[in-house]
């Protein structure tokens, strides 16, 4: 086996689930600047997590509807958005390539014109 593959500064901390404020006490690597107070009243860092077995669907067997649009749906509406904008910018190029062709036209029977003075 390689040799100092392995970490060897771990300390106990405490980690704290965001969703339900479940907090375990065990050892870890991490670093953190925060620390709490345990229920033997020293001192620990704390972890915050957003998800832990605690909260996790999987692990408490309770189904939870995160969003009540699907992803189907969701997906739909970006593309239609998409398609709007898309249609909005081809219709403004088109707008500022008549403006365009109108200023040459204009300029040119100008020109044409300063000719047929002189």
């Amino acid at each position: 086996m390689k040799k100092d593959l392995h970490p060897d500064n771990y300390q106990l901390m405490v980690f704290e689930d965001l969703n339900n404020g479940f907090r375990i006490l065990t050892r870890s690597t991490a670093k953190t600047e925060d620390t709490t107070k345990w229920e033997d009243g020293k001192e620990y860092p704390l972890l915050k997590v957003h998800i832990t077995s605690a909260s996790h669907p999987f692990y408490t067997g309770e189904e939870r509807i995160l969003d009540i649009e699907g992803r189907v749906d969701k997906f739909k509406a970006r593309a239609a958005a998409g398609e709007a904008n898309k249609k909005k910018r081809a219709a403004a190029a088109q707008k500022e390539a008549k403006r365009t062709a109108a200023k040459i036209a204009k300029a040119e029977s100008a020109a044409d014109s300063l000719k047929t003075a002189k």
